[in-house]
Parts: structure tokens; sequence; C-alpha cells
């Protein structure tokens, strides 16, 4: 477990929120892109809000660890959290158990962000394009590796249609989150990560790994020069999204109000542009419209996950 106090600025304006410091649990290790996000939103509401945020990382299993410990919480506005597309809308088709009850056990309260995610290989791999890639693969069956930040999670879903659309044989090392995959990666531990496209692009800027593709449906505006997967194989689309979600049975009234001043945060130019250069769009999404998103994703990633034949316990 890792926390890390975020220090409120002393002219920032209070507002009626109960007294105390607001914990904000992560459901990623520290240092990843999801973490990365969630501290820049946190610092945000501390400017707004006066209160202090204590981002608490509890990883595991794809977030589900963090997603329990949110569904456990008291619901008093003192603890909300990471809501992630990994838990709350592929979980319940992946897993055959789940330690909480999506649909009963959250108060939905505001989307933050929506991004791709981007595949990415070691520099010795031999493979420019993803054509290249595929025919390097296909040509050496089971012995490529593709890392992910969990099993569950649309890292590693993103590898998993990438070889079931394919038709390639691969090895899925999964890792207690992206920032130890990564460190695996770039030591040529195995050959390649569909990660969040923060770390991923930062790290392929620097040369430290070579970008191939982008898993949204169109080439992201944060790398315009990278192009989409579904220009290679149509119909490939897999989005990754983060929000803020809090234990059932949040009174209405708190709702709104941390709904109101996330949309306040989200809509600042400053974490717009910091959301950006991280290759994350901004997602203000109110509590009524997240909960529905939320639902059709899970509809939507149903068929995908059965096609896929991954199934985890």
């Amino acid at each position: 477990m890792v926390a890390a106090a975020l220090a409120a600025p002393a002219l920032a304006q209070r507002v009626d929120w109960p007294p105390g410091p607001i914990r904000f649990i992560g459901i990623f290790p520290p240092g990843g892109g999801t973490d990365i996000l969630s501290r820049l939103w946190c610092q945000k509401m501390m400017e707004l809000t006066g209160e202090q945020f204590i981002v608490e990382n509890r990883s595991g299993s794809a977030g589900n660890i963090g997603t329990e410990a949110i569904a456990r919480s008291a619901p008093d506005g003192r603890t909300i959290g990471l809501g992630s597309v990994a838990p709350l809308a592929i979980g319940p088709t992946l897993y055959r158990r789940l330690p909480f009850d999506v649909t009963r056990d959250f108060t939905y309260i505001s989307g933050l962000w929506q991004l791709p995610n981007l595949l990415v290989v070691h520099p010795d791999v031999p493979a420019r394009t993803v054509p290249e890639l595929i025919a390097l693969v296909k040509a050496n069956p089971g012995k490529f590796t593709y890392a992910s930040s969990g099993s569950g999670t649309t890292v590693h879903l993103s590898g998993a249609m990438f070889a079931a659309q394919a038709g390639l044989e691969m090895v899925h090392v999964p890792y207690r989150g992206g920032a130890p995959a990564h460190v695996d990666l770039m030591a040529g531990r195995v050959h390649m990560i569909f990660d969040n496209i923060p770390q991923a692009l930062a790290e392929a800027r620097e040369g430290k790994v070579r970008p191939l593709a982008v898993t949204g449906a169109k080439r992201s505006p944060q790398a315009p020069e990278i192009p989409a997967m579904a220009e290679f194989l149509p119909g490939f689309e897999i989005t990754s999204w983060g929000s803020v979600v809090a234990p059932a049975g949040l009174p209405a009234p708190m709702v709104l109000r941390i709904a109101a001043l996330a949309r306040q945060a989200l809509e600042t130019p400053e974490l717009i542009a910091r959301f950006e250069e991280n290759g994350a769009t901004p997602w203000p999404a109110g509590p009524e419209e997240l909960a529905a998103f939320r639902t059709a994703n899970e509809a939507a990633f149903a068929p995908v996950i059965r096609a896929t034949g991954v199934q985890v316990d």
C-alpha cells in the first residue's frame, strides 16, 4: 500500500464537505498512467475545495482489490476512488466471481477520462509495423509474449483480441499494474504491451519502445502519426476509461456536489492540458450518464470477451 498526501493551497476556497481529509483509492500501482491522471485530478480538486486529498493505492487483481475496498467503505463522502473499465465493465463477464456487485455496491459520481491503449514493442523486436508483427508472430507460434497490468484489464483484453483477430499464438504475462510491466518490457523480458497511452507514449517518444498502433477506432489526436489497429484489423476497438465512484448509499446532495466539483475541475484549461499531455481526453459525465455508460460498456465488451475464450477465476 502506498499513500501520498497532497497538500492543499492555503488560499483555496473551501466548500461544504464533511471535515477531515478525503481518501481517494487508486486501484492500480503508483507510477502508471491511470495513477498519474488520478493524481492530477486530485490536485485540481484540492485547489477547488481547500480539502486535503490522500491518494491511497490498493492494487491487485486487475483493480478488483481496490474496487472492493471502495465498495466496503463508509458512504460518508470521506472515501471515493477510481472507477475503471477493468473491474466495472470487463470484470462482470471475464471473472467467474467478483467480490462486489457492480450495480448494487457503488455510487457512480463522475467520469474522469477516456483514452485508447497503445501497442509498443521492445526495440529488439524486428517489426516496425503491425503487418510485420503479425507475420513475425505467426512464424514463431508461442514464442512471443505480451505483458499486461493484470488479467481482466483493457491492456490484457487488447492483447487477447489482437491474438484472436490476427490468428496468433502468444503468451500473456500479467503484472500487478502497468509500471512493473514496463520495467520488464524495457529490460527485454517481455516483447510487447498494449498499455494505456500515457506511459506507453512517453516511453515511445523517449525511444525506449517502438509504437505500432493505438486501439481506439481512430488515430489519437495526441499521436496522429501512429495508426489505429483498425486500419489493419477492421472492427478492432478498445478504449479505456476512468471515473469517480463511492460506496453505495452516498447521500444524493453529496453525489451532486462532488459531481459538480469534478466537472469544474475537468473543465479547467490547466487540467485539460495536463490530461491531453498524457494522451487522455477529459470526460465530465454526470452520475446518470456514467451509470448508463457503464451498463452499455459491459454489454459491448461481453461478446468480445466471450469470443476470445478468455475467462479468469
